[in-house]
């Protein structure tokens, strides 16, 4: 029954503690009160980290862009947007999928394996949490 089922890879408590404690310090160098969320390979909220004066519309975005990151093949938040601009229908239908965030900010965690997870950052303008999630995947 070999052919019935597949294995996948999830990233770790500790990879994901590790990548929060990577971005949140780059959000403190950069004077950014941030949310950092990190998924499962399934969108599953792993870690998430609310830094002191983030602002609470940013709790549900950091996941969002983490959850958008690993569901459509890694493609990351801010490719999103180049990707539709020109297809009038999937600009105007795709963006009222629920949890899909079509800015900077997310991206895909991958090993050899494949995607392991996501990261989502928000509390600044997308450019910020684009630097800060960088930031948290280079502790990988």
């Amino acid at each position: 029954m070999a052919g019935n089922s597949f294995q996948k890879s999830s990233i770790t408590i500790e990879a994901a503690e590790r990548i929060i404690k990577a971005a949140e310090a780059r959000a403190q160098e950069m004077g950014k009160q941030m949310c950092i969320a990190i998924c499962d390979e399934d969108g599953t909220l792993k870690a998430f980290r609310r830094m002191d004066g983030a602002p609470l519309l940013s709790v549900q975005i950091a996941q969002d862009k983490a959850y958008t990151a690993i569901s459509f093949g890694g493609m990351a938040t801010h490719e999103w947007y180049e990707f539709i601009q020109n297809d009038p229908p999937l600009l105007h239908g795709i963006i009222k999928t629920d949890r899909l965030v079509v800015f900077g900010g997310g991206y895909a965690i991958k090993n050899d394996a494949g995607i392991i997870g996501g990261i989502g950052v928000s509390g600044g303008h997308y450019t910020d949490d684009m630097q800060v999630a960088q930031a948290g995947l280079e502790a990988l």
